[in-house]
């Protein structure tokens, strides 16, 4: 059986600790300790710090810091660590903590690099891809720019939903994840990316936020689901006013009509024409805010 590693977890998203802490414990890992940021409002994975925090085991060191190069640094040394997993840290990982752990330094991101470069993977789906993808790639001083040791790719279907996205990444980057570290550990070093093929993901502008009815459909499903991933933002104007959309779903046919028409509304639900058919949404009207 090969011998148990000490890991390091940087993580910022509950969901992503309990992704590395399965893996740790499918193979017998020890998380020595978990480093986070500090909390300072909701992050860009929708939640706060402290949902992380008291989710972890009452035996988990911890520690919170925005000091990385010092704090982090000799806090890591003194729990001499195999390896270090990051997934969904917000910060760059500097060398001074990166050259601690015997094996490397290891971060695993929701998209098929060198494609979804950056800190909004869920842009490439917003924009059109057709696949959702992870890959587990060594830390190096650029953002997601690391030798790549495990890259995986699933298609999705047409009408993708936020449930859908969630479901196939957990698979992905499970699966990346169990085959790179497993690289790792063999001291493979992984294979350069291809930088003719570098896309980035950034962040969505408050303008990318707003949905057009203009669009077929499906494209605007396709948005809303990338823009709500992890926390309702999709936005919209309907009848002069802006709203917050939780749900679309696009329908096989609808009335001709004017793109943004209301064609049918119950409650919160409303049926709103776009460029070729129809799509079924949930709103909530923003406070003091109008179109």
């Amino acid at each position: 059986m090969p011998t148990p590693l000490r890991i390091v977890a940087f993580v910022a998203f509950l969901p992503a600790y309990r992704l590395v802490a399965a893996w740790a414990a499918r193979h017998g890992h020890r998380i020595v300790l978990v480093v986070t940021v500090p909390a300072s409002g909701p992050n860009r994975y929708g939640e706060e710090n402290p949902a992380l925090i008291e989710s972890l085991p009452p035996e988990q060191d911890v520690l919170i810091t925005g000091r990385l190069k010092t704090t982090a640094a000799a806090a890591i040394a003194k729990h001499a660590p195999d390896l270090i997993v990051s997934a969904t840290f917000p910060r760059r990982i500097p060398e001074e903590v990166t050259a601690i752990p015997r094996l490397g330094a290891v971060n695993l991101h929701p998209a098929p690099l060198p494609r979804g470069r950056g800190p909004n993977p869920q842009r490439l789906i917003y924009d059109g891809d057709l696949t959702a993808g992870a890959t587990l790639h060594r830390i190096a001083p650029g953002f997601d720019t690391g030798a790549i040791l495990s890259r995986h790719e699933r298609t999705l279907p047409a009408a993708v939903i936020p449930e859908i996205i969630f479901g196939a990444w957990v698979d992905l980057l499970t699966a990346a994840l169990e085959e790179g570290t497993a690289r790792a550990i063999a001291g493979d070093p992984g294979a350069p990316q291809d930088e003719s093929q570098a896309t980035a993901a950034t962040f969505f502008t408050p303008a990318e936020e707003v949905l057009s009815w203009d669009e077929p459909a499906r494209v605007i499903q396709r948005r809303a689901a990338a823009l709500n991933l992890m926390a309702p933002a999709a936005r919209a104007e309907i009848d002069g006013h802006c709203v917050l959309i939780h749900d679309v779903r696009a329908l096989p046919d609808a009335p001709a009509a004017r793109p943004g028409t209301i064609l049918d509304r119950t409650g919160e639900t409303l049926v709103i024409r776009a460029a070729d058919t129809a799509v079924q949404i949930t709103v909530s009207l923003l406070p003091n805010a109008a179109g």
